[in-house]
């Protein structure tokens, strides 16, 4: 099935949340946005965490040594890099540590999305660009901009690595755009990256939580395992 990540955790009450509907990752957020969590907070959560769902880090431009340093702690599972990070950093930051790294591109046009695809990455994010902002906008982008960039990548033999699908997901669009994903062989697509979508006030909503899991589940789109 596609998998699901609830980004932007903040407090233990939100784990207690996700604990109950068990999506397969969180992300914890280590930018300078309004979900940042210091590294403790992070841990404290994570140690309330259900085993079973993977702790992803958000980061943007941040010291490696901050980053390998949370990996080693075991306070995240997975890196996701939202910035300008280079090739020659996930190279070096992959020979350093076997953390599986998501690399985030913000969604403008076909041409720019193919020049940030990244082949060092294990996987991609997509996500809605907005001049300023990181991620996290609660907004959407077309999706005819990926489908025309992967169709051209195919068209050129090149590797298209598994790609997280985020940028304005919610409990009354997932359904329809995933029905789209799967009509236009976006077969790529292995997960869905909600934030805004799951909260009310700024607050993550359990019943928003499950609701979106559950549509996400039954949607009946199955991809291969991570």
């Amino acid at each position: 099935m596609v998998r699901v990540k609830i980004c932007g955790l903040k407090t233990l009450a939100d784990v207690e949340k996700v604990n109950r509907y068990l999506p397969e990752y969180i992300g914890f957020v280590f930018a300078n946005t309004k979900r940042f969590v210091t590294d403790e907070q992070a841990l404290c959560m994570r140690q309330a965490l259900d085993r079973r769902i993977q702790a992803v880090g958000v980061f943007v431009n941040e010291p490696m040594e901050h980053v390998i340093d949370l990996c080693d702690r075991g306070v995240i599972d997975v890196v996701q890099l939202h910035g300008e990070e280079s090739e020659a950093y996930i190279r070096e930051f992959k020979q350093k540590t076997d953390t599986i790294v998501i690399k985030a591109v913000k969604v403008q046009n076909a041409e720019q999305v193919s020049k940030q695809m990244s082949q060092e990455a294990d996987y991609m994010l997509f996500d809605t660009y907005k001049k300023g902002e990181p991620g996290g906008t609660g907004e959407r982008f077309p999706l005819e901009i990926l489908e025309e960039c992967l169709r051209e990548l195919r068209v050129k033999g090149q590797t298209i690595k598994p790609c997280f699908l985020a940028g304005g997901l919610d409990c009354q669009n997932v359904t329809e755009v995933l029905g789209q994903v799967e009509r236009n062989v976006f077969r790529e697509c292995i997960a869905v990256d909600v934030s805004t979508g799951v909260e009310t006030d700024g607050t993550k909503d359990e019943e928003k939580i499950r609701q979106f899991i559950e549509y996400v589940r039954n949607a009946g789109i199955r991809k291969g395992d991570l």
